[in-house]
């Protein structure tokens, strides 16, 4: 009998490499998502900073302009204080936060690490945490949503990073975290897994 419940497990596992490896494809994809951000804030690459749109729906990209996080440029000055739902119940909380430059720092550096975590596959629980949080708070800028009285993007990520991370973490097919968590130092310390 526990041969059979032994090869009825093994067959699950096997038939099911697809979808672990597509758990951690997603994974690495919304790390990278958050990377992305990092990068093109920090560089000023032409996707949310430093790019002009004209009316007639042309742009033009002026990479490494000053609106960039390296030469100075507050980044999260423009999705806060411009970047909001006006008639959000948040809205004026957000935009006083948005002229403060110290939010940078948390910001760019939540990105910068919700990223890493998740396309090594390590620390992904802290990461899952973060990076919830961050999106909690892109979501209260938008509210009311526009397309849905009550989801948008940002709580749809929320619930597949966390999905993802909690059902990965023992199987993950593409990654850094069976190493990680058989380190010391994160078997010691659960909140590092």
């Amino acid at each position: 009998m526990a041969d059979t419940v032994q090869t009825a497990e093994a067959a699950v596992v096997t038939r099911s490499k697809v979808g672990w490896t597509l758990l951690s494809v997603t994974r690495i994809a919304l790390g990278f998502y958050f990377l992305w951000a990092f990068l093109d804030k920090l560089l000023g690459l032409g996707y949310s900073v430093c790019r002009t749109v004209a009316e007639d729906g042309t742009f033009t990209i002026d990479a490494f302009c000053e609106r960039a996080w390296v030469n100075g440029g507050s980044v999260t000055e423009g999705y806060l204080v411009y970047g909001g739902n006006v008639n959000s119940p948040f809205h004026d909380f957000f935009v006083n936060l948005g002229a403060e430059r110290w939010t940078d720092w948390p910001f760019m550096l939540g990105l910068a690490g919700v990223g890493v975590a998740l396309i090594l596959g390590i620390g992904t629980k802290i990461g899952a945490w973060s990076a919830g949080l961050m999106l909690f708070f892109m979501y209260l800028t938008q509210m009311p949503t526009v397309t849905n009285p009550i989801l948008d993007e940002h709580l749809i990520y929320i619930l597949a990073i966390a999905a993802i991370v909690l059902v990965e973490k023992e199987r993950q097919s593409v990654g850094l975290g069976r190493w990680w968590r058989s380190l010391p130092v994160v078997q010691k310390n659960g909140w590092l897994v």
